[in-house]
């Protein structure tokens, strides 16, 4: 699954607009944006926020163990 498609779950699952998830991750609402266009990956500092926050494994994020 792609990273765009995760982050579109999380916020579905747990009923987030894009700047608050940015608020979560600590983050600008325009980084989350541009995950969800595709523009921009999630670095390091917030793929592990990924995984603290809502225990989304790191590996997904990069096509690894599916």
């Amino acid at each position: 699954m792609p990273y765009r498609e995760i982050i579109k779950d999380i916020m579905t699952s747990h009923d987030l607009s894009q700047q608050q998830l940015a608020d979560i991750l600590g983050v600008h609402q325009t980084t989350v944006s541009q995950w969800l266009q595709g523009k921009k990956k999630p670095g390091y500092d917030s793929i592990r926020a990924f995984y603290e926050k809502f225990g989304v494994e790191p590996n997904l994020f990069f096509g690894v163990g599916i």
